[in-house]
């Protein structure tokens, strides 16, 4: 099974940009999306069912901002839409059962835009952790996801520059630390090792993606239960960048489909 994660910055706009086509190559069986910015009567009717997709759709009150979708080649169960005992009025996650696997799709707040959202980001982490903590058993779990926080010096290009800069300040890495120390697995560091990277957003100034000097932030992390059936993780930058600033983010799952 492949479970691919990524922030199309708009759907309406990833369409146009060829999003079907870069789907149709990477083939995942499960799509988590971030930023979707849409509700489903903006989109091009019965799309994405009528290209063979179940799919749950959880936007923002906020018209034109935010929101998460699951797609899934597979029938797929709705769980919840709320973090922390409430549906999230952002639409910043979806917990969801496909083929017997629980699974979230998962969009944290961003801080840059002043202190004020920094603030929303924190109780947002806070109420996540605790969500996060509760799935860590028996039962194999995986959550993925645009997660606004590079959690090392390897994630991010400049670090350096940037040390006071939302996504890499110290309380937000060490609440990742935190996060992997409670049982979950970053599995796409854990097949990567210790490099820089892999990148999967890019500033669109200067030569950013050209020279990749981006920032890690979209992440699949599996619990201890679901580890062992980790086959192999990509970042698709080639072709994905088309579409959005962030690369797709996949993971292969030696887990039964049907």
């Amino acid at each position: 099974m492949r479970i691919t994660t990524w922030n199309v910055n708009g759907i309406r706009a990833a369409l146009r940009k060829g999003f079907t086509d870069h789907v149709s190559r990477m083939k995942p069986d499960v799509l988590m999306l971030q930023e979707v910015r849409a509700f489903r009567e903006q989109l091009p009717e019965g799309w994405p069912e009528s290209d063979g997709w179940h799919v749950l759709w959880n936007p923002a009150v906020r018209k034109g901002y935010s929101g998460t979708a699951i797609l899934s080649r597979h029938p797929v169960e709705l769980c919840s839409e709320a973090i922390g005992g409430r549906k999230d009025e952002e639409g910043r996650i979806i917990e969801a059962r496909v083929c017997g696997l629980t699974l979230a799709c998962v969009y944290l707040p961003s801080g840059s835009s002043g202190a004020h959202r920094q603030k929303v980001k924190d109780a947002w982490m806070r109420r996540f952790r605790r969500w996060a903590g509760q799935r860590t058993g028996d039962l194999p779990f995986l959550f993925g996801g645009d997660l606004n926080i590079a959690h090392t010096e390897r994630d991010i290009f400049y670090a350096k520059s940037n040390e006071n800069t939302s996504g890499f300040l110290p309380h937000e890495r060490a609440w990742f630390g935190r996060l992997l120390k409670s049982g979950w697995h970053d599995v796409v560091r854990e097949q990567a090792g210790d490099v820089d990277g892999p990148y999967s957003w890019w500033s669109n100034r200067g030569r950013a993606r050209e020279l990749d000097r981006g920032w890690r932030i979209d992440y699949l992390l599996v619990n201890a239960a679901l580890r062992p059936r980790v086959q192999g993780t990509t970042v698709h930058r080639e072709g994905g960048l088309e579409v959005s600033d962030h690369a797709p983010v996949s993971v292969d799952l030696d887990w039964p489909i049907g």
